[in-house]
């Protein structure tokens, strides 16, 4: 049950690159799953150039492949079987070296040259519970991407998941990146090994694909590769919740960037099992 949500979502993936090679692709999946131990996985590299952050930062270019944070997230479920989310997220480091080495930057610290970086989603789609364990499906969904230059923005959660978080001290911050969702799935099973008793943390696992444009400020912040990557992959940890009515939802989720047209179609599968990888090792954490 906890590879069957990763495997959906990287066939929908799949499908919206290229359906001829679905077949192929599959048993890619199928093998890498069978011996993800054994595979090194190679994320995507880009670069950030600090300086181009207003204020006191201090020119900086680095060479990272995975942005780690935490989220907040509104869900509201509908007895119907849909449900709608609102996700602030907080990025706190960039790793490189395939999502094993932190990067030393000035993101989130203190004096003059610290900054924040934040998202915000938006989604809907389905689920369904069958004894303990409850499937989520994404349909839609939408991000944006913000620098927060002074860490002064604060937020306030909306009262049900299809309202958007409502931020303030933001006269500073600058929209880099829009996105949309194009899948995404996840699964919630409070009889996992690794669901804490009594703590309900690490009780599921989630992953999203979306498409990703940085905005003219965006590619002063990430200067390469130029163009710029087109997908981003998100996948966070689940702790436990009932998915009745609204919710306030809470966890780690990760950022890798990746491309939707690329030589290989073989390398979207293996990010696609990313999500699987990182989603194992968090919940290992």
């Amino acid at each position: 049950m906890k590879h069957f949500f990763i495997f959906k979502l990287l066939e929908k993936t799949m499908k919206l690159l290229n359906t001829k090679n679905l077949a192929a692709l599959s048993l890619t999946a199928a093998m890498g799953m069978a011996s993800t131990s054994a595979m090194a996985l190679a994320f995507p590299d880009f670069q950030v150039d600090e300086g181009s952050v207003p204020g006191g930062t201090v020119a900086n270019v680095f060479t990272a492949d995975k942005i780690t944070g935490n989220y907040v997230e509104i869900a509201t479920f509908d007895p119907a079987g849909t449900f709608d989310v609102s996700i602030q997220w907080q990025a706190g480091q960039f790793v490189a070296n395939d999502g094993t080495l932190p990067v030393v930057t000035q993101l989130g610290s203190f004096g003059p040259g610290g900054y924040g970086l934040y998202a915000l989603f938006q989604g809907s789609g389905t689920f369904a519970t069958v004894g303990s364990v409850t499937t989520f499906n994404f349909a839609s969904g939408s991000l944006g991407l913000y620098l927060d230059p002074s860490q002064n923005t604060t937020f306030t959660a909306p009262a049900t998941g299809n309202v958007a978080w409502t931020t303030g001290n933001t006269g500073d911050d600058i929209l880099i990146g829009t996105g949309s969702i194009l899948s995404g799935a996840g699964t919630l099973n409070p009889t996992l090994s690794t669901c804490v008793p009594g703590a309900g943390i690490n009780c599921g696992s989630f992953g999203t694909t979306s498409s990703f444009e940085l905005t003219n400020a965006g590619k002063l912040y990430f200067i390469s590769p130029d163009p710029f990557h087109n997908l981003v992959f998100n996948s966070g940890q689940l702790n436990s919740f009932v998915p009745v009515g609204t919710q306030e939802i809470n966890g780690s989720m990760d950022a890798i960037f990746g491309q939707r047209t690329v030589p290989e179609p073989t390398t979207v599968a293996l990010m696609g099992l990313g999500l699987l990888g990182l989603g194992l090792r968090r919940r290992k954490a």
